[in-house]
């Protein structure tokens, strides 16, 4: 698939832009509250206000894409995702009080953010043959985990600048990507879909009355990997401070094990399945397993710096044995006319499963470090086991 091939390597620059949105800001909070005099709570709202934004309007948005095409959507949406970016900039450089108007560029980022992504998974599905597709979405995914790894010291290097740096980067950056998709990205030959919302409705729900169950749980699948990966970061960023003494790009580089295991992962899986064409059912089970057994073996390791990084790897290498897999059932399990609505809502899952990582492991931690990471452990044990024998692989792989 050279062309093809091609084609996704550019978008996947778009999953790598999105990735930024959220991951850049987290390690330099300490300098926005102190800029901005504002409490922890105020500033986790730009991560919020971000999230929330592109969640809601991701169902919406999918559902225009089936319409009227995916490029005519990323694009514009690239190039909101920067004046949001922008906005928030110049609030923080030259406004008095600018918080709430930074919130406001949040929102209006998140609302970008959620045409990108998503969209791009699904006109990479539309591009692709199902034989194709898995090394496809692991390019994506790959892609994904790459701008995990590497957010943190892309934002230390540009608020070395100054800290509203950060926020004028999203526009410099976002506009190239917009380019580059528009000019050389190939979509598929699109008619206008002329359906009211109500039937183009109606017709998703009859993709969820035949594979609904199977869907449901690869959205379950993929959320609790997000869930789980994210509560873990948070919690390690946490101890690297108070029992290992350690920040900046010490800390980073730790926190970055997983991402890239998972990266390297995802993208050699979904070559793996390409040439097989099937056992998507089997990674996705393996993985789940691998992320329940590292869960388990974590709360015994937590005052090694040598063990605890590994045993982290390992969670990010069965993460990435599970994204390409449920992005490839997803994105094969319905025509180019509602795929994006499909794959839309999925995004919407994934977006859920990271916004509720941090939080609910914060308060999962009340019971105990044990009962927390067991905690997860299950989570991802029920999200395999009942993948495995209720997806119906058949049904989704066109």
């Amino acid at each position: 698939m050279p062309g093809k091939k091609f084609s996704v390597i550019i978008l996947s620059l778009v999953p790598f832009l999105m990735v930024l949105g959220n991951s850049m800001l987290i390690p330099e909070f300490p300098a926005i509250k102190e800029a901005l005099q504002i409490s922890q709570f105020q500033v986790g709202l730009l991560i919020t206000f971000f999230s929330a934004a592109a969640a809601l309007a991701i169902p919406f948005l999918g559902y225009l894409s089936d319409r009227v095409g995916r490029k005519v959507i990323i694009v514009p949406a690239l190039v909101l995702y920067g004046l949001g970016g922008a906005f928030s900039g110049v609030a923080a450089a030259f406004w008095q009080n600018p918080y709430h108007y930074i919130l406001a560029g949040r929102v209006i980022q998140g609302l970008g953010a959620a045409g990108t992504a998503p969209l791009a998974m699904a006109l990479a599905g539309d591009l692709l043959e199902t034989k194709e597709r898995s090394e496809g979405m692991g390019i994506l995914e790959a892609a994904n985990g790459t701008g995990k790894v590497l957010s943190p010291i892309i934002g230390a290097a540009v608020a070395l600048i100054v800290w509203y740096a950060l926020f004028f980067s999203y526009a410099i950056l976002s506009v190239p990507v917009a380019l580059l998709v528009w000019f050389l990205v190939r979509e598929p030959q699109w008619e206008a879909q002329k359906i009211p919302f109500q039937q183009y409705l109606r017709g998703i729900a009859a993709i969820f009355d035949n594979k609904g169950v199977s869907l449901l749980l690869n959205f379950f699948g993929g959320l609790a990997v997000l869930f789980i990966l994210f509560g873990v970061l948070s919690f390690t960023s946490d101890i690297l401070v108070s029992a290992f003494k350690l920040g900046g790009v010490f800390k980073g580089l730790i926190l970055s094990v997983p991402l890239l295991a998972m990266s390297v992962t995802a993208y050699l899986t979904g070559l793996y399945l390409r040439k097989k064409g099937r056992y998507f059912k089997l990674f996705f089970l393996l993985g789940l397993i691998i992320v329940a057994a590292a869960m388990g073996v974590l709360p015994l390791c937590c005052r090694s710096l040598i063990v605890y990084p590994v045993v982290l790897a390992l969670l990010g290498l069965g993460s990435g044995m599970v994204l390409p897999s449920v992005n490839t059932m997803v994105t094969s399990s319905t025509e180019s006319s509602q795929r994006g609505g499909v794959t839309s809502l999925y995004g919407s899952i994934r977006f859920l499963g990271v916004a509720l990582g941090p939080p609910a492991f914060s308060l999962l931690f009340n019971g105990g470090l044990f009962f927390m990471f067991l905690a997860g452990g299950a989570v991802a044990l029920v999200a395999g086991i009942a993948g495995f024998l209720f997806i119906n692989e058949d049904i989704l792989l066109k």
